[in-house]
């Protein structure tokens, strides 16, 4: 099956979006038709325990945290999967980001 965009899903810390966007959008792939800054979020509630080796943003080491944050979603062309990674990891505060890369058709 062949497709040329995807739908990221990114879940980080609610102040940590702008940031994300605005790198995002200087990059160019938060444009849709004659928008840009193109992104939509909502609050989102979860479980985690960092493990030993961990640096936790927040909790922690050896105890389930529970906590608030953020799901930021857009879409992006698939050529662009790399470098739209690369600057989620350099802006997120987490150490182990969960980004979700959906194919759209």
């Amino acid at each position: 099956m062949d497709f040329k965009n995807v739908k990221i899903e990114v879940l980080l810390p609610e102040d940590f979006i702008k940031s994300l966007r605005d790198k995002l959008n200087d990059l160019g792939v938060l444009t849709v038709g004659d928008y840009d800054n193109v992104i939509s979020y909502s609050e989102s509630k979860g479980y985690w325990r960092p493990l030993k080796r961990s640096k936790p943003f927040k909790g922690i080491q050896g105890e389930i945290s529970f906590g608030t944050e953020c799901k930021m979603e857009f879409r992006c062309s698939y050529e662009d999967i790399e470098e739209v990674k690369h600057i989620i990891r350099t802006v997120h505060p987490y150490e182990e980001p969960i980004i979700n890369v959906i194919p759209l058709l």
